[in-house]
Parts: structure tokens; sequence; C-alpha cells
């Protein structure tokens, strides 16, 4: 079994032998390869190296951390049954710590070694370096869902983007929290991609159904939502929607709640960590605070998730298992799906892997989430699910309400991407 590089210990190591071999041993130049198999930059005769660009040390970090770690465990599954294509698979790490010039640095340490890349954390760091992607041909999965990533045939949004999962709050709320005509609907957001993504779809439906968006635009750097609070309560909201971090999820709900103020909170689904349930603010957090996600949680009774939890807490005992683990497991697996598929075709160079992948129209791993990955201006689905905070559920959520695509949010024209 291939070893799984740690983040710190990142270089790529070829043997002598093969650094002194022509292009067929390399895979540079798209020569024919064992098995038959044209393959290019990352792939050799008994390697496939997959590139990750993470958080591990930035505002992300726990996030980071789930989701390389569940990377890692996948590619030591996939190893253990004899890995793909006759290869092993070699997951390479680099921590960006979310900052947009050490994740274009990063970029090039791993332009010239990977096939593609498997996590791409930050939707900021992806759009800095979307002309390099293009031109490098290079496949990567971006553990981000602002809308200005849509357009780009090389990167991949899975699940839905930050407008179509607000639409989908405000069709909740509506339906079923008594939001009804005429009332107001708060919006805190954080400035940039995410947050203005998310507002585009919340003042979207807000029109279709007759409601009133209230704004609050925060920096990232903005903790106490104080503020914030005050102002949706004396506009008299009947519901907040949130599009920040964790940390301003917990801080807005413990204010609300605090100050009597009891409208149902929607959270984006970068909204939510369920070490918050540890804190003071759990009380607040478990008093109508849900989560808008494509994805479902890891409590869910999905045998897949099921399963993945139980290998998860295996292979990383006492690491929390929160909903970055399903991310990062089932992005690994959409990426492992196409190297399968460009195998298949004989065609491991990053033409022949962003082919197979774009081909799929009607993919359903069984996590939860069917997507269709052959349009480059959609998300993969326009489901959302809404889940509920709860303490006694593995990751403090539960589902709610199934993954639903409400009728405006299937009838709205996505933005293409910058």
């Amino acid at each position: 079994m291939a070893r799984v590089t740690a983040a710190g210990a990142l270089a790529l190591t070829l043997p002598l032998a093969m650094t002194a071999c022509s292009d067929k041993a390399t895979g540079g130049s798209g020569a024919t390869g064992a098995g038959g198999v044209k393959q290019g930059t990352g792939v050799t005769d008994d390697k496939i190296s997959i590139g990750v660009q993470t958080d591990m040390t930035g505002v992300y970090a726990p996030l980071g951390k789930s989701l390389t770690q569940a990377q890692k465990m996948y590619v030591d599954q996939v190893n253990a049954e004899g890995g793909i294509c006759g290869r092993t698979l070699e997951l390479v790490v680099r921590d960006h710590g979310y900052d947009v010039q050490k994740a274009v640095a990063s970029y090039g340490e791993l332009e010239s070694s990977v096939i593609g890349l498997a996590q791409f954390v930050g939707s900021p760091m992806v759009t800095a370096l979307g002309e390099r992607i293009t031109s490098d041909k290079m496949f990567v999965i971006p553990n981000a869902w602002a809308t200005t990533l849509l357009g780009n045939e090389y990167i991949q949004v899975t699940g839905t983007t930050y407008d179509i999962d607000m639409i989908n709050a405000l069709d909740f709320l509506t339906e079923e929290k008594g939001v009804k005509k005429g009332d107001k609907v708060g919006h805190v957001y954080f400035e940039g991609d995410y947050g203005e993504s998310a507002l585009a779809g919340s003042k979207h439906a807000a029109k279709e159904l007759g409601l009133t968006i209230v704004e609050q635009k925060i920096k990232a750097t903005d903790n106490d939502m104080s503020a914030q609070v005050s102002a949706l309560q004396s506009a008299g909201v009947s519901a907040i929607l949130m599009s920040a971090g964790p940390m301003q999820s917990a801080s807005l709900a413990g204010v609300a709640r605090s100050k009597g103020v009891t409208a149902p909170i929607v959270a984006s689904n970068s909204g939510f960590s369920p070490q918050l349930l540890k804190t003071p603010a759990a009380p607040a957090l478990l008093k109508g605070f849900y989560l808008a996600s494509a994805g479902a949680p890891i409590s869910s009774d999905l045998e897949k998730i099921k399963q993945l939890a139980a290998d998860y807490e295996e292979k990383y005992p006492g690491q929390p298992l929160d909903n970055a683990v399903v991310n990062g497991y089932t992005s690994a697996v959409i990426f492992g799906d196409a190297l399968t598929k460009a195998c298949q075709a004989k065609d491991l160079t990053r033409e022949g892997l962003i082919k197979a992948h774009r081909s799929t129209t009607a993919y359903d791993d069984g996590y939860g989430t069917p997507m269709d990955f052959s349009k480059v201006n959609e998300p993969g689905t326009r489901k959302t699910y809404i889940l509920r905070a709860d303490a006694k559920a593995t990751g403090g959520l539960v589902v709610e309400r199934d993954a639903t695509a409400s009728k405006i949010a299937e009838a709205y024209q996505v933005p293409a991407g910058k």
C-alpha cells in the first residue's frame, strides 16, 4: 500500500531510476503506460498522485482536518483493495492556512506533480487561481459553494451553491415555520463571494414570496453579533438567515435568545460546527437553529454514511465526527470514480479525467446527494437538506427536512461564474 503523504512532509519524491527514465515513466507527455493506458501529469505505471489544498492552521482548520483525514482514509481503503487502474493512490497535501498568497504558492508546487485536486478549501483561493486551473486543465473539487466558481469546465461545485440553499431555506421557513407574505427576514452575511452568493438567493426568493430582506453585512473578523441582533430585533424580523462562520452563528444565536428573539435561524452550510454544542452557546443553538446543506449529515441512517462514520471512528478514535467527514470522503469518492471511468477509456491524462467526469449526467453514490456533473454552469444539484442542531446526534445535526428543491429553486437562473 502506498503511504499517504501527511501535511508537513509533502515533497513528491520519485526513485532515481524513474527520474532518469523517459516520459513514459513520469507520465509527463501523455505517453502510453502500464495496461495500455495513456497517462499524464501525476500518473506513473504504478501510482496516481492527487493534490489537496486545505486549511490546517487558519480559520477553517477543524474543517480542513476532518476533510483531509476522511480523504486519507479513502485512499487507504482503495489502496488496500488494489488501487485504481492497477496503480496505488497518493494524497499530496498542502496547508494554505486560508491565505490566498499561500494557496497560490502551494498550487505552483502541486501543478507539476498531481493529476488534479480532490479538495480545495476556500472560494477566494480557488477564484484567484481560476485562470491557471483552466490553462493547466486541472480537475478541482472545491470545498466552497459560491456561484463565482461555476462556469469553469475544470472546477466541479458539488452539491448546491449558497444561493440555492438560501432559496430553499426561505421555502422551508414559509412552508413550515410560519413566515408569511409581508414579513421581514434578516440576513447576516460575510462580505465577499460566499456572503454575496447567499444574499443573491435570499433576495430572489424574498421577491418571489413577498418578503423583505433586512441585510446585515459583516467581516470575517466580526465575532460579536450584538449590533446585528439589535438591528434585526428593531426591524421586527420573523426569521434570520446566517451566511458566515460557526463563531458568528454561535454569537448570533446566543445574543438573539438572550434578548428574547425567538425567530428561527437558518445558517448556510459553513455556519456550524458540532464543537459549538460544548460551549456556552449550546442552549441557544438548540432553540430553533437550522443548517441548509446539500449533504446528508453524519448522523444519517443511510447505510453508506453509517459505515463511513464507523470506519472513521475506528481509524481516528476520539476525533470529531462532523459533516466535513462526509464532504471530504464523498469528494474523494467522486474523484476516484472519475479516475476509474478515465481508466476504462484508457486515458489517465488531465484531459481524459475531466472528460470522464463531465460525461456523468446521473451520479448517485448512495450518500444522499444525487448529482449531474455534465452542466458546467450549474451546481451538481438544487436539492437542500434542512438540518437541526441536536446535542444527542452524532455531529450535532439531524435531518429536519429531507433534501428538497423548491419550485423557486428549480426555476432560478443561477448566475454564471466570473
